[in-house]
């Protein structure tokens, strides 16, 4: 056991998934996997492992934000042995050329977070995918002729900006190639970068915040099994 996980050694497979949302991590266990087990309901925090096409995974959400998907991360690489670790999440589009629901594979990861300044002596550090797991998702998703997206996302530590910011908050970051804003990737990729393990974000577009297109909570909980699907298939097939 961990101070936010109640699995026990071994309960937890190297392979994980990491959902924010619990109920995400419950859609998923149930839709995709054989002879799920719930390994954690501390905090509500539900983590799921079975097997998907003979292989063990475990599924365990995050919560939403880096400071909370940090404390999940951290305790799965340094107590429970996961080696690859890849994100299934949202992002709100920040170019117009994105619709809801494509898929975007999160190259690297920009952040206005100060969460690893004093990490880094106030450097900023480039937080990348590992390029093995990029590279095969891009070329799955192509097989699967879904619309997917590769290069740079933002995470940001603000989901509702200060309303005396100018609602085009985010042009200076599309300006310079970012496609999405999110919350939890860079922290993922900094940590997984530090432990040696690999690591990918495969984001399901939500909303777009320049043309207003938006999905539903329910869309947003059970409606994007493409991400699912294509994780499991990069890390099991």
């Amino acid at each position: 056991m961990s101070v936010h996980l109640e699995a026990r050694p071994g309960e937890i497979a190297p392979i994980v998934l990491l959902p924010g949302d619990p109920l995400r991590a419950q859609f998923i266990a149930e839709k995709f996997l054989e002879d799920a087990v719930c390994h954690n309901r501390v905090r509500n925090a539900l983590g799921f492992t079975g097997t998907y096409k003979g292989t063990r995974v475990s599924v365990q959400s995050t919560g939403m934000g880096m400071p909370s998907a940090a404390i999940y991360i951290h305790e799965l690489l340094a107590q429970y042995g996961a080696r690859v670790l890849i994100r299934i999440g949202t992002c709100g589009a920040i170019r117009a050329d994105l619709r809801t629901r494509d898929l975007v594979l999160a190259q690297a990861a920009a952040t206005d977070s100060a969460m690893f300044r004093a990490t880094f002596n106030g450097a900023t550090y480039a937080a990348t995918a590992s390029f093995d797991l990029l590279q095969q998702a891009h070329g799955l998703a192509t097989e699967w002729g879904k619309p997917v997206r590769v290069g740079t996302v933002l995470t940001s530590d603000t989901f509702y900006p200060d309303e005396s910011v100018v609602t085009t908050w985010w042009n200076p970051w599309a300006e310079h190639g970012v496609l999405a804003a999110e919350m939890e990737t860079a922290a993922l990729y900094t940590l997984a970068a530090r432990r040696s393990a690999r690591a990918l974000s495969i984001l399901t577009v939500s909303d777009n915040l320049v043309t207003g297109e938006q999905t539903t909570a329910e869309e947003r909980q059970t409606g994007f099994s493409d991400m699912a699907q294509l994780a499991l298939a990069v890390v099991c097939e």
